[in-house]
């Protein structure tokens, strides 16, 4: 039976693991299941992206009219953006070459099943199995993979799912109509994509607001911007039932709150209901190692497990499914991994994110409600885009829908405990705040303010406050004055 030093399950962030344990000349095996790289590398971060940019362009331009400028319908040259798609995509080719021949490595191609503590057997897609092999340490990078509800008739019906659209289901053509199943982040951004591209949208929620993780307002905002931009947004309602109209598809849903039925026809059903852990495929039961309710496998700060000598991290353990944060957590399980004398925790609570739709929204640390839940009592200001000069030369105006805002949440000591953005670069605005966020520094204000926020606040300021903003001279006029303004306008809430 061979054994390894380590074995790493699957391909994405774990690879940082790999190469960590093959400098530190240990024998190892990685085990992957489908393409080499990861969601983001073949499914996720890169390719959506390379489809959300030109969208960014299309609604720019329609913007425009708002600043003295209008263009002639753009022609989509889909196939140039496509090409360009699978170009990324195709990279996990090279990974899987260059992986090949390394010395000290073993790869399997399929996936992994414990068969017992610290030994498993890999099936491939054959259905095959490779011989039971062991390991010192294992390492479960694994992911998650799409959620699809139980919908009646749907499987018949045909749909497409992330892992498919970035496959064999890819459409040659924009669709002409698209129901999108689920008002989070991925259903937000293809409902942009498409929407931009001059497909037919509908978005089916079944929450009271799209984006749920998201402050109510920012919610709000997008759900006005998508039917401004002729997407059909229906919160509290569910997809029932599906099945297939001629060449076309019906989807019925209901109202979650009257019982209400009525039928959408659509040439395409894109479920983005969310993802599920892929710890139940590992048969990680056969280890002891402890799951959640939900199947997320369960670390401590450590990135352990509940077994000793394996770890677990990004999309698997549940927590903040971003490839950031699987890069971080990497980190952190390498340095515990290989330098256990000088351990490492991680911390989720400035984790920031973004999702790629139009308004752009980014976000990092606690929500209004969850920091009033914190605290006895919280600092909260907002800034609109309208408010700052550049704001107004971008055209955005008060009262508009598509005036976006920046909201700050501090605590009774100014450090800043959740920045939340709606508009345009909200991805790039919202760094400096988590930048913030992570300092460590301890200082003393040189004198206290009489007339402002800072007066019952005690002289000396700890890291992670707003006070370096508020001190600091601000590009004029820039986008930066959205966010580094945003202080003046700060009040207390209980």
């Amino acid at each position: 039976m061979k054994k390894y030093d380590i074995v790493i399950i699957g391909s994405g962030a774990g690879l940082s693991t790999l190469s960590a344990a093959l400098q530190n000349g240990m024998s190892c095996a990685l085990i992957e299941n489908s393409k080499f790289g990861g969601t983001c590398l073949t499914r996720g971060c890169l390719p959506s992206k390379i489809l959300v940019h030109p969208a960014d362009v299309i609604r720019e331009a329609q913007h425009a009219k708002k600043v003295g400028l209008e263009f002639v319908e753009p022609k989509v040259d889909w196939g140039l953006i496509t090409e360009r798609m699978w170009h990324t995509i195709d990279e996990h080719k090279g990974i899987e070459q260059s992986l090949s021949n390394v010395q000290g490595l073993t790869v399997y191609k399929g996936t992994g099943e414990f068969t017992r503590p610290f030994a498993m057997h890999v099936k491939d897609k054959n259905g095959d199995y490779s011989e039971e092999f062991e390991g010192a340490k294992f390492v479960i990078a694994a992911g998650a993979r799409s959620f699809v509800p139980p919908i009646e008739g749907l499987k018949e019906t045909g749909y497409v799912i992330s892992e498919s659209f970035f496959g064999d289901k890819f459409p040659k053509k924009p669709w002409k109509s698209l129901v999108i199943i689920g008002g989070g982040a991925i259903g937000a951004e293809f409902a942009h994509i498409f929407s931009a591209f001059g497909t037919k949208v509908t978005v089916v929620e079944m929450q009271p607001h799209m984006v749920s993780l998201e402050e109510e307002e920012i919610s709000e905002t997008l759900a006005k911007n998508f039917v401004n931009n002729g997407i059909d947004v229906l919160l509290n309602h569910k997809a029932v039932s599906a099945q297939k109209s001629g060449n076309l598809k019906q989807v019925t849903v209901e109202d979650v709150n009257t019982g209400e039925t009525k039928s959408i026809v659509c040439e395409e059903i894109l479920v983005a209901s969310g993802v599920r852990s892929n710890a139940d495929l590992l048969k990680v039961e056969n280890t002891g190692v402890k799951t959640s309710a939900r199947g997320w496998i369960a670390t401590n700060e450590f990135l352990e497990t509940s077994v000793q000598n394996i770890w677990a991290y990004g999309d698997i353990n549940g927590k903040f499914q971003f490839r950031h944060k699987a890069n971080y957590e990497a980190e952190i399980c390498n340095n515990n991994i290989f330098n256990p004398d000088e351990k490492r925790d991680a911390d989720y609570t400035k984790v920031p994110w973004a999702i790629f739709t139009n308004p752009q929204i980014a976000h990092a640390g606690m929500t209004e409600s969850q920091a009033l839940d914190a605290h006895d009592q919280i600092l909260v200001g907002t800034n609109r885009y309208s408010s700052v000069a550049k704001g107004f030369a971008m055209g955005y105006a008060k009262g508009d829908d598509d005036d976006g805002f920046v909201k700050l949440l501090a605590d009774e000591h100014m450090k800043i405990v959740g920045a939340h953005i709606i508009g345009p670069r909200a991805a790039i605005l919202i760094q400096a705040f988590v930048y913030l966020m992570n300092t460590e520094f301890v200082c003393k204000l040189k004198h206290v303010h009489d007339d402002d926020i800072l007066d019952p606040i005690s002289p000396r300021v700890e890291g992670g406050t707003f006070d370096p903003m508020y001190k600091s001279m601000v590009i004029h006029p820039s986008l930066g004055e959205v966010t580094g303004w945003v202080i003046g306008n700060m009040e207390w809430r209980e």
